[in-house]
């Protein structure tokens, strides 16, 4: 069964970004955050709508 809300430490694994490039997408506006409690989680189809997006910037850096 696959969860609705994914945790932060967990979606930076599945998406394979920096915790940080994920809270400047958050602020940026491109994904959502939402919280329970103390906890911060990212729903699994905003999650999937961004990565299919394809709105993370390119760094250049290989």
């Amino acid at each position: 069964m696959e969860k609705i809300l994914i945790p932060i430490p967990e979606f930076t694994v599945w998406a394979s970004v920096s915790r940080t490039q994920i809270y400047r997408e958050i602020h940026a506006g491109r994904l959502r955050l939402t919280k329970r409690g103390r906890r911060s989680f990212i729903a699994r189809a905003d999650a999937e709508a961004w990565l299919d997006a394809d709105l993370l910037p390119f760094s250049g850096a290989f």
